[in-house]
């Protein structure tokens, strides 16, 4: 199994100090919405607030989502818990026991930020990134959907020329649980002469390949049937053997165009002719590059959202931005990203597509009316923060005249 890759990062005991504060720091409590009726939908949904920005923009997102929830007859139950550099300071590890126990409960989870300067010279196993593959691992999500879209409205904040990145609307599929970043042996040795040697494995079975493989072409049956499979087979043999099971599964698939491209080719071209891609699916450590790349067309990373899913359980959906530290707290950060990923969660998490739409709506809306934060700031345009922001996509979810487009 993906998961079993991962356990070269161990579980985590947590202090018997914390599991007693718990109870009381961390308590669940519920949200009633306001056309609550004993026939509503109710899920539990665990927020991950996180380092730098995640907190500011993970307090927007999520009143936007019991907004656009009540509005659809949906309840959720909200909790708050420790991850990364905050579950650092708090307990000494980057994910406390109690973090993935309320994550398995949840039917869904809402991850702000990780990461910072204050934490970057700790060593690996108490890295505030540690807890983010470590609550991968537990949940055992594998397949990372990034969507990057050039809104009509920021087409020109794209670093292309217009006519490049006008209409651009691609899917990103990546593996995200095997490859090099997880396969063994790995590690820094001395060899025979002394020197130091760093070494990783690209590694993948048959079986990884496939679910993946089956995630990516569902993807683009509901968008719009083109499939581009990226690998290195050319030179890789975990690419070669990537391209056989991909081209395999398309039988299962006649009413999807799949073809194959190298990733040097595919960075090339995403920057010369992004508008030729649908849905792109590729292995950890590509999609890893090529997703940000894409992120870039879109003219601010800070507009991105992304889900990760499993098999079964709950997903996890997070903006693909940092934790920003240098504008932590400052009411600066955009939290179109963090709103647009609890549009995934509705989406792809919990099968809510008209709540998930008015979100989507209402970003749309916001920006049609000429609000923007730092990032995406043009002259002509209204410069406001991160609040002031929400609070614009805020007022728009219950319009029930969806945005122009």
């Amino acid at each position: 199994m993906a998961a079993a890759l991962q356990t070269n990062i161990p579980p985590v005991k947590v202090p018997a100090t914390f599991r007693a504060v718990k109870k009381q720091s961390f308590a669940p409590f519920r949200v009633r919405c306001a056309v609550a009726s004993p026939g509503n939908k109710r899920y539990n949904i665990t927020l991950l607030p996180g380092d730098g920005i995640g907190p500011e923009v993970v307090s927007i997102a999520k009143n936007v989502l019991q907004q656009a929830g009540s509005l659809e007859g949906v309840e959720f139950s909200f909790r708050e818990m420790p991850i990364g550099g905050a579950a650092l300071d708090l307990v000494g590890v980057p994910l406390p026991e109690e973090t993935i126990a309320a994550a398995k409960e949840s039917d869904a989870l809402l991850l702000g930020a990780i990461g910072g300067y204050k934490w970057d010279n700790n060593e690996k196993h108490l890295r505030p990134e540690t807890g983010l593959l470590q609550i991968r691992a537990a949940l055992k999500v594998f397949a990372n959907l990034r969507p990057a879209t050039v809104l009509p409205q920021l087409v020109d904040a794209s670093t292309l020329k217009r006519q490049v990145a006008e209409g651009v609307d691609l899917m990103v599929v990546r593996e995200l649980t095997g490859g090099i970043y997880f396969g063994e042996p790995r590690g820094i040795k001395t060899n025979e002469n002394g020197e130091e040697v760093g070494f990783n494995t690209e590694v993948y079975a048959a079986h990884e390949i496939d679910r993946i493989a089956r995630v990516a072409f569902e993807t683009a049956r509901k968008r719009r049937g083109k499939l581009c499979s990226v690998d290195k087979a050319n030179v890789l043999e975990a690419s070669i053997l990537w391209r056989k099971r991909v081209t395999a599964l398309a039988s299962e698939y006649p009413d999807v165009e799949l073809s194959h491209m190298y990733v040097d080719n595919a960075a090339m071209q995403l920057v010369r002719d992004p508008k030729q891609f649908d849905t792109i699916v590729t292995n950890n450590i590509f999609g890893d590059i090529l997703s940000d790349e894409a992120s870039m067309i879109t003219g601010s990373i800070g507009m991105l959202p992304s889900a990760s899913l499993s098999d079964s359980g709950p997903g996890l959906f997070e903006p693909i931005h940092g934790s920003a530290p240098d504008i932590a707290g400052q009411d600066k950060a955009n939290p179109l990203a963090t709103i647009l990923s609890a549009a995934m969660l509705l989406k792809y998490g919990l099968g809510e597509e008209k709540a998930a739409k008015r979100i989507e709506d209402a970003v749309l809306v916001a920006l049609n009316n000429g609000f923007r934060t730092g990032d995406i700031y043009s002259a002509g345009t209204k410069l406001v923060g991160c609040k002031e922001m929400g609070e614009e996509v805020l007022k728009s979810v219950d319009s029930q005249v969806p945005a122009s487009v």
